[in-house]
C-alpha cells in the first residue's frame, strides 16, 4: 500500500522484489480488485504492480484531465520507487493509458497488452453525455447499469456477489474524478498514431464486448506492427473478471515471451532482461489466440483535410483549429458535424467565420471559464429572443458543468431583467433539454 501524493497514484505490490516489474492497469469505475484473480499466478514470475484510479478505491481525489495527465502521474509514483522498464497490461481506461506509454515513452515499455482496448473509445458525446447524467443524479445510475455493460447476462445471474460487487464499486467512486475519466476518454483518440506502438502487444478481447468488442481490437491489431489478437469466448467488456483463468494464461504467455530488450544509448547495445520463462500448458478450450501476420501501419480513419484558411497578419497563429476544437467540445460532435454537413458554397464561409471568431476568438480566451462563458450565452440569448440557438447551448452548459439547479437560476435572473415572456418561453425549451439529458438510460 502507499502514501499518495496529488502526483501520484494509490498502489499496491505483489511478488518477489527482485524480479521484473508488470503493471496492471484498471477499467474506469473499478479498483485495482478486478485483478485479484491474475494475481497469485502472475506474482510467481513478476512484481505486480497494481494502482487505483484518482478517487477510486478509496484513493484521493484528485480528478485527472487527460489520459496523459495519468500516465503522467503513474510514471511519477514508479520513479519515486526506482522502477524503469516495466511490461503493462491494462483493461479499457487502463488499455488507453498503456497505448500512451508505449506512443510517448516506448524506452520504458517492454511488452504490452490491451485488454479490452480501442485507439477511440465511442465517440466524445457519448462520454460528455455520461458526465452530464453523473453531475445531475450522482452516480447510482451509472452504477446499476454497470453489470449490463462489464459481464454476459449469464454470467451476472449465476454471480449475484460479483454483479454487486461490481455496483457497490462504481458507487463508491468518487463523482468528480470519475466524471474527469469521462472527458479524458472524450478526448483520447490516438487513431492516427497507432502505429507507432512498437513494444510487442497483445490485444485481448471477450467475444461478446459490446463496449470496445472484437472489431476494436482487429483495429488495434491491424495498426500496431507487432501485435497478436486473442479472443475469449464467453466474456463481455471486464473479461478479467469473467473469464479470470483464460486471461490469466493468456498473459503469461505473451509476458515469458515477448519482452522487448532495453536499448543502452551509452554502449548501443540491448540488455538481455531476466525474464523467467516457464513451459506452458496448452491453451484452454474457452480461449481462441489468433496469430497475425506482420502488416504495414495502418489509420483507423482518415480525416477529411482541413479547409484552407488565410494567413494570419502580424504572425498570429490561425484560430480556425482551437475554435473547432473548442466548439466541438462545448457543443459535441453530432451538432458540430450536422452544421458543418450542411454547410454548403453559399453558409460555408459563415460556418468558417463562427469557427474561427466565436469560437476560436472568443471562448478560447482564458479571461473566464466555460461555466461563465455559458451563463452569459444563456442569458444573451434569452435576451435576443434567440430561442432556436438555446436548445443547443443548454445542452453545451450542461457539458461546461452547470447543473440544472444553476441553469434555472439564470433563466430566473434573465426572467427579472429581459422580461417574463422571454424567460417562460425559455424554461419551457431548457427544461425539455434538461429532461432529455439528464435522465439515466436503462
Amino acid at each position: 500500500m502507499s502514501e499518495t501524493p496529488s502526483n501520484t497514484l494509490q498502489y499496491r505490490f505483489d511478488g518477489p522484489e527482485e524480479a521484473p516489474v508488470l503493471i496492471l492497469g484498471p477499467s474506469l469505475g473499478t479498483t485495482w480488485h478486478m485483478w485479484d484473480r491474475q494475481v497469485p499466478e502472475l506474482a510467481q514470475q513478476w512484481r505486480v504492480f497494481r494502482f487505483d484510479l484518482p478517487g477510486h478505491g478509496g484513493a484521493p481525489a484528485y480528478p485527472a484531465g487527460s489520459v496523459a495527465d495519468l500516465a503522467a502521474r503513474l510514471l511519477a509514483t514508479l520513479d519515486r520507487l526506482g522502477v524503469q522498464r516495466f511490461g503493462y497490461a491494462g483493461c479499457a481506461f487502463g488499455g488507453a493509458v498503456g497505448v500512451e506509454l508505449a506512443l510517448r515513452h516506448p524506452e520504458r515499455v517492454a511488452s504490452l497488452a490491451l485488454i479490452a482496448a480501442s485507439p477511440r473509445f465511442g465517440t466524445a458525446d457519448e462520454f460528455r453525455q455520461r458526465g452530464v447524467i453523473v453531475r445531475t443524479n450522482g452516480l447510482d445510475p451509472i452504477a446499476r447499469t454497470s453489470p449490463d455493460r462489464w459481464f454476459t447476462g449469464g454470467y451476472a445471474a449465476a454471480q449475484p456477489a460479483i454483479t454487486e460487487w461490481a455496483v457497490q464499486m462504481v458507487r463508491t467512486t468518487d463523482p468528480g474524478c470519475y466524471i474527469a475519466a469521462c472527458e479524458a476518454l472524450a478526448a483520447f483518440d490516438v487513431r492516427a498514431e497507432i502505429g507507432l506502438v512498437g513494444a510487442p502487444t497483445l490485444v485481448l478481447v471477450g467475444s461478446e464486448d459490446q463496449v470496445t468488442g472484437p472489431a476494436e481490437a482487429r483495429t488495434l491489431v491491424a495498426g500496431i506492427p507487432d501485435a497478436r489478437l486473442a479472443v475469449v469466448p464467453g466474456a463481455s467488456h471486464l473479461v478479467p473478471v469473467e473469464q479470470p483463468a483464460a486471461v490469466t494464461d493468456l498473459l503469461v504467455r505473451h509476458f515469458s515471451t515477448a519482452w522487448q530488450p532495453a536499448y543502452d544509448s551509452g554502449t548501443g547495445q540491448t540488455a538481455i532482461p531476466g525474464i523467467p520463462v516457464r513451459a506452458t500448458p496448452n491453451m484452454p478450450q474457452q480461449s481462441q489466440l489468433v496469430q497475425q501476420p506482420p502488416q504495414p501501419p495502418a489509420i483507423a480513419e482518415i480525416a477529411p483535410a482541413p479547409v484552407p484558411v488565410p494567413s494570419q497578419a502580424l504572425g498570429r497563429p490561425d484560430p480556425y483549429d482551437a475554435g473547432l476544437k473548442v466548439r466541438r467540445e462545448v457543443l459535441g460532435d453530432a451538432h458540430v458535424d450536422r452544421a458543418l454537413a450542411e454547410a454548403d458554397d453559399f453558409s460555408g464561409d459563415f460556418q468558417e467565420f463562427v469557427t474561427r471568431y466565436a469560437w476560436g476568438e472568443i471562448w478560447d480566451r482564458p479571461g473566464l471559464d466555460r461555466r461563465s462563458r455559458s451563463c452569459v450565452t444563456l442569458a444573451a440569448l434569452v435576451a435576443g429572443g434567440h430561442l432556436e440557438e438555446l436548445a443547443s447551448h443548454t445542452r453545451a452548459a450542461l457539458r461546461n458543468g452547470l447543473t440544472p439547479d444553476e441553469i434555472k437560476e439564470v433563466l430566473l435572473q434573465a426572467a427579472v431583467y429581459c422580461g417574463v415572456p422571454a424567460a417562460h418561453r425559455a424554461f419551457r425549451v431548457a427544461q425539455q433539454v434538461v429532461r432529455e439529458e439528464t435522465t439515466p438510460t436503462e
